[in-house]
Parts: C-alpha cells; structure tokens; sequence
C-alpha cells in the first residue's frame, strides 16, 4: 500500500475535511498518476450526502480528474512517464462477462466507480479525485489532447461525456434543433458541444441572466421557462432536448415541446421520482429516456472531438480547502460553470 492524502467525508452531511488513506501498490498492467486538476460535479454532493442511497464511506469524490503520468507497470504500452491523462467516473469493468461490450460498457454489469465503490475482488474502496495521486488500470485512463489545459478539460472527464454521449446517440447534427434544458455545468458544454456537432441550439433556462453566455458559447436561441410563453413559442418544434437539471419540473410542459417522435433525455438525475402522465407520450409518438456518461472508447472520442475544436469548460478554480464553500455555492447555481480543484493546494 501507498499512503496517499485527500479531502474525505465520513459519514452523510459531514464536511469534507483532510483525510489520509491506502492506494494500492500498481500492477503490471496500472498507470500511476499524480493528480493536477479535480473537477466538481454535482454528482459528489448527491455522492456525499448519500442523495441516491448508494453510498460507501468514507468518500474522497472526484471523477473529473486530469494530471500526469508518474510510473507505469511492466506491461503498459499505451503511457509513458510524463503523459497528459485523465479519469472519468469508472476505473474497472467487467472484461470477461457475456455481455462485454465496449461501446455500451458503462451499461454493463461489474462498473467499479472511481469513487464510492470496491477494487475488483476486495474490500479495497475506491477513492476518488480529490487527492494527490491514484492509480488506475491503464485500460481505464484517457490521454488528454496537447491543446487542452487540464484544469479546464477537466470536467469534460463527466460534464463533457455526460453530454456529448446522448448528442451522438440521438444523431445532433446539422438539420436537427436541440435545446439544452439548464445552463449550468453539464448545460454549458451541451451548448458547445451540440454548437460544434452542428445543430440548431436552443438553451432552455429558468431566467435569462446567462443568455449572454450561452449565445457566445453558440447558441442560436435562448428562453427563459419562467415565462409562460416560452412553451407557446416552442410547443412541437424540437427533436431533442437534453435535461440537464436534478430538480422537479413540469415533465408534461417540456414534453409537449417536442416534435413527432421527438426525445427527451435525462442526464440529470432527480432524487424523487418523475411523475408523468402517459398522454404527454401518446399524441406524438414522444420518448422520454436516459443517458449516463459513456463508454471509455466514446469518452476518448469526445476528448479528440474538443480538442479538435478547441472545447474545454469554463471554470472557476478553487483551493481544496474551500470545497464546502463551493459546494453549498453549487447549491445555489453560484458559479460559471465548474468548480476545478487545484490539487497543488492539497
């Protein structure tokens, strides 16, 4: 075992605080990685205050993880000492199950989350991103392209696939109109990203006070869905809308802005259940689905993409020892539009 050194929670509503634990010596196969930048998700306070029921403690959150590469196994052939790389929100898969499938691997049984899980065949947690180093099978670690800065390709490692993923899956491209339901971290990079894909990019937020943003990010329209209008305004004129938020709507009213055969995806992650009635699926032939992040081989494709085209988050950088500031500023949607750690400051 390694010593290594983080921020942790121990227990649900506790704050995070130093906190020093075991990482696992590295096998042949592991890449050693010494962490740089550690973005903040909203994810980790759902994680940290057990909002899913599926937390392990303690908790060291982090899944949006950028640094460079320190040592390698005997067997790696894909990193070098020095490299540019990044973690997403796995670190292991089942690699032997019938059901392997590369493209859909986040779907799959025997995920192992980088953080709030168990090394594979041990009582080993995983820890995540907000700490100094991790080691990671190498099949699991992501090169980041040279034009990107790592603190702020850093949430592109959850925020950016969480988008990109549904983008692709649901073809946005040229001739389809998408509306990026939330302007916040994850809706920020679906603008971007969908703008780049070449869609017509319509942001759905509750006021205007970011439409200035989210037009030099490329969006073609922006409507605040406070203003009952709004859904006059859009009603059946939209292929896809990515829902971005976690908090309860009116799932009836954004439906009915759909065209025929038109799909709503949710990347966010409500902790109440989505009430629904079934006639705002019927007339229209409309579909209400899912998304969750993406495979490591898609993940590698969307960096390529940003970097390809120049996409990385907008980001405010913090201290470790500010982290419960920020998240209770999250809370509050206080910030444009990811909090990244400086992991310098540890």
């Amino acid at each position: 075992m390694a010593k290594a050194k983080g921020y942790a929670v121990p227990a649900a509503g506790a704050p995070l605080a130093p906190f020093t634990f075991d990482r696992r010596e590295p096998n042949a196969d592991d890449v050693v990685i010494a962490i740089k930048h550690c973005g903040v998700c909203h994810s980790d306070i759902h994680m940290v205050d057990n909002g899913w029921g599926q937390s392990v403690y303690p908790i060291v959150p982090g899944h949006e993880i950028t640094g460079v590469v320190t040592a390698v196994g005997s067997g790696v052939t894909k990193f070098k000492e020095g490299d540019r790389v990044g973690v997403g929100c796995f670190v292991d898969s089942c690699t032997t199950c019938a059901a392997r499938d590369l493209d859909r691997e986040q779907y799959m049984p025997g995920l192992v989350l980088t953080y709030s899980g168990f090394e594979p065949g041990s009582d080993l947690p995983t820890y995540g991103g907000y700490s100094d180093h991790m080691v990671v099978k190498e099949g699991y670690v992501l090169s980041i392209p040279d034009n990107l800065a790592l603190d702020a390709a850093a949430p592109l490692l959850c925020a950016g696939i969480t988008l990109y993923s549904p983008l692709r899956h649901w073809n946005a491209g040229p001739g389809k109109s998408v509306a990026i339901l939330g302007m916040g971290g994850l809706g920020h990079m679906g603008v971007k990203l969908a703008h780049a894909l070449g869609a017509e990019v319509t942001v759905l937020s509750q006021t205007l006070s970011k439409q200035e943003d989210g037009l030099k990010m490329g969006a073609d329209h922006y409507y605040a869905t406070s203003d009952p209008k709004t859904f006059e305004t859009l009603a059946g004129t939209l292929d896809l809308i990515i829902c971005t938020v976690s908090a309860g709507i009116d799932w009836g009213a954004y439906l009915s802005l759909l065209k025929v055969d038109g799909t709503m995806v949710l990347v966010g992650a409500p902790e109440e259940p989505v009430p629904l009635n079934a006639f705002a699926l019927i007339p229209g032939r409309r579909t209400l689905a899912g998304s969750m992040i993406g495979s490591i081989k898609e993940t590698q494709e969307m960096l390529d993409f940003c970097g390809q085209h120049g996409i990385v988050a907008d980001i405010e950088t913090i201290a470790i020892d500010q982290i419960n500031e920020a998240y209770q500023r999250m809370a509050k949607s206080d910030v444009r539009y990811r909090f990244v750690i400086d992991m310098a400051t540890l």
